[in-house]
């Protein structure tokens, strides 16, 4: 066998999130019927691993995955590969590069950090047209000072169950590396959240807690509040899914790799 690395990039509004669902459209489904056309191989065959399972109308501009294929298919196939998808996957989902993936590679453990990018306007007649999918309308105008002031208190390495949806048996433990706001332009925010995991709805809320500080609703201290609280907040509210964009999802070099899997697997508490 031979681990294959995908990096492709997709519109998540026509589906409903990464993960293979029955009877739903999904990147994943879309993605193995087509490998499995390519490949020639049985569809049972192609499992995609990925680095950040994005909600339904999450987009990705950075995403990888890992494939196993045996050595054999890809060496008949393998030149074709990338033009046969580009041919075969529907124009909401691109697949940019496939490469044999170095020695220890795991698209999902590896990973040193994701970063995600959320847009906002805040014009007052409301989201341009042509963004309409991709960006979230505010209401009210937003102070990116504020907004920064409050995410500086939410960086390091915290439980973050206040703002997760808790999952049977996982960690709510996470580093948050980077959490920042700035204008792209008059009426458009974009806010880059990047940590080394995320746990469900860990973006949309820490997003939607900052709205509520960027707007003067709430104290720039609260969203701290919030998370030394360790409990779900029924004020904070979890924003829509379509203004989070997965844009990068970074690797260390080549002879880090299985070691970085080692340390990832580990179930992480905190020091008290």
């Amino acid at each position: 066998m031979i681990r294959l690395r995908l990096d492709l990039a997709y519109d998540g509004s026509g589906f409903s999130g990464w993960a293979e669902q029955p009877d739903r459209r999904t990147v994943q489904g879309v993605l193995q019927e087509a490998l499995a056309r390519v490949l020639r191989m049985p569809p049972e065959a192609v499992q995609l691993t990925v680095a950040g399972r994005t909600d339904a109308g999450v987009h990705a501009g950075g995403q990888a995955a890992h494939l196993d294929v045996p050595e054999e298919v890809w060496e008949a196939e393998g030149e074709r590969v990338l033009r046969r998808l580009a041919g075969v996957l529907p124009p909401d989902v691109r697949v940019r590069s496939v490469a044999p993936a170095p020695e220890g590679f795991d698209a999902r453990f590896s990973a040193l950090h994701r970063r995600y990018v959320y847009r906002v306007s805040d014009a007052p007649w409301g989201v341009e047209p042509l963004w309409r999918h991709h960006v979230l309308w505010h209401k009210r105008p937003l102070d990116t000072d504020r907004m920064n002031l409050a995410a500086a208190e939410l960086t390091g390495e915290h439980d973050f169950a206040a703002y997760c949806r808790k999952r049977e048996g996982a960690t709510t433990v996470r580093e948050l590396l980077r959490m920042e706001w700035v204008r792209e332009e008059e009426h458009l925010l974009a806010g880059t959240v990047q940590a080394d995991a995320f746990c469900h709805n860990m973006v949309r809320a820490l997003v939607g807690a900052l709205l509520a500080v960027g707007d003067g609703r709430r104290a720039t201290g609260w969203p701290a509040e919030v998370l030394q609280a360790g409990v779900r907040d029924s004020a904070v509210h979890v924003v829509a899914p379509h203004g989070l964009s997965l844009e990068e999802v970074a690797y260390p070099d080549a002879e880090l790799l299985a070691a970085r899997a080692r340390a990832t697997r580990r179930v992480r508490t905190l020091e008290r």
